[in-house]
């Protein structure tokens, strides 16, 4: 069983829908018992890194999930701001992120960026240097994928980059380390490619 985590922000009925086109079965939650009994879960999320970690934390489900993720090694993906949420901190804010992984959350540099390029980094994007993670495997050419965000990843480690995208200049697209994946990118909105990422997720981890 695939559980959807509830803390108040994301899509998550978009993330329901694709993986019912796609036969996946999915609960939405906030019940730390459907955490536990949980064989993959995703954490979506859209807003400010703020709001995010503080509605996470009114929740009460950071210890269910630490325990599920770090301990119990559920697989989980995070989705545009729940990929954030994974790291130390962000630029966007003061509060401290979950830090299951080494980095931080920063904000597109403005002096990087082409006249016509602005922010937030809204649209269609390409990705690639994807070839080492199973969530990519038989994709389909040319993968693009579906982008809404001001702030990216900057990880410590650049051996957990998942995949890469360029807007201005290159940046981490997601991360993969172990049962812990994230991807900036809304797969819920990818048309093909998005479905082809969830079901590898569930099928592969």
């Amino acid at each position: 069983m695939l559980c959807i985590i509830d803390y108040g922000i994301g899509n998550l009925s978009s993330i329901k829908n694709m993986m019912k086109k796609i036969g996946i079965d999915s609960i939405i939650s906030n019940k730390s018992d459907d955490i536990q009994k949980a064989e993959k879960l995703i954490l979506p999320g859209v807003g400010s890194f703020d709001y995010g970690m503080e509605q996470l934390n009114k929740s009460g489900l950071v210890n269910i999930l630490s325990e599920s993720v770090l301990i119990n090694k559920t697989p989980l993906l995070g989705i545009c701001l729940g990929v954030q949420l994974l790291t130390e901190g962000s630029e966007e804010g003061t509060t401290k992120g979950l830090s299951w992984i080494k980095g931080k959350t920063v904000a597109f540099d403005k002096d990087k960026l082409g006249l016509t390029q602005k922010i937030p980094h809204m649209g269609w994007a390409d990705v690639y240097d994807y070839e080492k993670s199973k969530l990519f495997t038989n994709i389909f050419p040319e993968p693009r994928f579906y982008f809404v965000h001001s702030y990216h990843l900057k990880l410590e480690n650049e051996n957990k980059c998942l995949v890469k995208a360029k807007y201005g200049y290159e940046f981490a697209a997601g991360i993969e380390k172990e049962n812990i994946l994230g991807v900036q990118f809304h797969p819920e909105k990818s048309h093909k490619f998005g479905m082809k990422i969830l079901e590898n997720f569930v099928r592969y981890y």
